[in-house]
């Protein structure tokens, strides 16, 4: 398998006309990308930064059903994402994995509520292999999650989702369409549609980010998977176009694993925002989110707002025995769901479907948005089978359900680099043909030069950030660590893709600054957003 940049640039020179053009290089357009070339198309997918810069990489970390949609009776939207889970567990095993969840009771009435919705998920769920809730008492449920308080405890259910590893799962999938024929690049920005006589969206426009190269590119359908910039896309299909999106932001703070011991998550189900809340075990330390803060704008780099930040803090100390703090905060970083708007702008947030939607323009342009990680899949059939439907595309049965996910075939990884799956052996072999390679990027801390090697050779990486955000999550699990290795990526990026000193210095100033933003160092300029309950 071929996954280079360079190669698939000169591919765009070579063949100009496409079968499927998809602008986007999150969850949904790389989705797309594996459905599309498994089912024989020619593919090419376009991203002007990197895959899963933006949402598809500051999930929650979780493959799951919903537990909060079923209790808003969205049967249907549960079961589908349920049978998706069990899919990925099978398709990616190296990236998804069972964990745990306690819902924490202070009621008995509450515990039966629960229990009850918990059962029905696990039949919706039908024969999962995941684990089925269960009843605790307050004894099981403290021994199970030390950091608990006890306060008014009268016990819990228990219940097991997925967990999964978001830009790994991404840049797999990336990987996974380039073994099926498919040419995908980051850092190439779409900046025009083309129509024939008739109207008829027939090719785009796109520009190489990093030469400054244009091309004009012919296909037979354009798929917009551009998640919270769908919008940007239709406007350039249709000058003025109303709105499809209303965005919401949801933060997340990692923290020390002091603050929950043990592996097992706990899930809080009713908030004062309105939303769930997740303290989950994740690169041994403790994630903790989500808010939903409906937001006006959209950019690649969203800031959590104080107000998100002191919401996540106070309502997990409401639980915890050791209460978060701003200066435990380790990192924290933002992501904006693409929820497809309601006729009623003024429905908040976590009233608007995430269920995924399709639009067809009069163009031809097809527009998916919504949805979540663990639909992906579906939404990429979905997408194909309406473009055969309108006759853009010639008839091929989707056949990812049992496309297993590069990574995941070969002897399972266990430690540091399971999320590598079968590449690890590759990676190892790499590193041993040099003493260099075995070195750590940086003294004590678990990234090594072979690896960043790897990262760009295998995986397309060519920043800082794309080394220590996405190939590796060091930037979302401990800021202050990942400046500490940047200055000598940098180095290793400038080396191996020729870069000059002025680079470097311009990437470590652009790396500097978003570790800040990761710290919550801007607090005092940030523009107050809303006010959180």
């Amino acid at each position: 398998m071929v996954f280079s940049r360079t190669v698939f640039l000169k591919e765009l020179e070579r063949q100009q006309t496409w079968d499927v053009i998809i602008i986007g290089g999150g969850a949904t357009g790389l989705g797309i990308a594996v459905d599309a070339a498994s089912r024989g198309y020619r593919t090419l997918l376009l991203e002007q930064s990197d895959f899963a810069k933006g949402t598809s990489s500051r999930s929650t970390k979780l493959v799951h059903g919903g537990v909060r949609y079923l209790a808003q009776g969205d049967i249907a939207l549960v079961y589908e994402a349920l049978h998706e889970r069990d899919m990925l567990l099978k398709n990616a095993p190296h990236l998804v994995h069972e964990q745990q969840f306690i819902i924490p009771c202070f009621h008995w009435f509450t515990k039966l509520f629960y229990l009850i919705g918990l059962t029905c998920y696990d039949l919706l769920a039908g024969r999962s292999s995941f684990a089925k809730s269960a009843s605790l008492n307050s004894s099981q449920v403290l021994k199970a999650i030390p950091g608990l308080s006890k306060e008014k405890l009268v016990g819990g259910v228990s219940y097991s989702d997925g967990q999964f590893n978001d830009a790994r799962l991404a840049i797999n999938l990336a990987q996974t369409a380039a073994e099926q024929g498919g040419v995908l690049l980051n850092y190439v920005k779409v900046c025009g549609l083309v129509k024939n006589a008739r109207g008829k969206l027939n090719g785009v426009v796109a520009k190489d980010l990093e030469t400054g190269q244009s091309y004009h590119l012919k296909t037979s359908v354009v798929i917009n998977a551009t998640g919270v910039f769908a919008d940007d896309i239709l406007k350039m299909d249709v000058p003025g176009a109303k709105p499809l999106l209303r965005p919401s932001q949801g933060a997340h703070i990692v923290v020390d694993n002091s603050f929950l011991q043990g592996n097992v998550a706990l899930m809080i189900p009713k908030t004062s925002d309105g939303r769930v809340l997740f303290a989950v075990p994740w690169h041994d330390k403790v994630l903790l989110g989500t808010t939903d803060t409906p937001v006006e704008q959209h950019n690649m780099e969203p800031k959590p707002l104080a107000a998100e930040i002191d919401f996540i803090l106070k309502t997990a100390g409401q639980y915890l025995i050791k209460k978060p703090v701003h200066a435990d905060i380790l990192s924290s970083f933002a992501g904006l769901r693409p929820l497809a708007a309601p006729d009623d702008h003024h429905s908040a947030t976590k009233e608007i479907s995430r269920s995924h939607k399709l639009m067809v323009s009069a163009s031809g342009l097809i527009t998916i948005t919504g949805g979540k990680w663990t639909t992906y899949r579906k939404m990429a059939k979905d997408t194909l089978d309406r473009a055969i439907h309108g006759k853009q595309l010639s008839p091929a049965a989707c056949v990812t359900e049992k496309l297993r996910i590069h990574g995941s075939l070969g002897p399972a990884e266990i430690g540091e680099w399971a999320f590598y799956g079968s590449d690890a052996a590759k990676i190892r072999s790499l590193i041993q043909s040099s003493t260099d390679l075995r070195l750590p990027v940086y003294p004590g801390l678990p990234l090594l030069r072979g690896e960043v090697i790897w990262m760009m050779r295998q995986e397309m990486a060519r920043t800082v950030e794309d080394v220590l955000a996405r190939r590796s999550r060091l930037l979302f699990v401990d800021a202050e660590a990942a400046r500490k290795l940047a200055p000598a990526v940098a180095q290793l990026i400038a080396e191996e893709l020729h870069r000059d000193a002025d680079w470097v210095t311009a990437q470590l100033l652009s790396f500097n600054l978003l570790v800040q933003q990761y710290l919550f160092k801007f607090e005092k300029q940030e523009v107050e957003g809303p006010v959180l309950p």
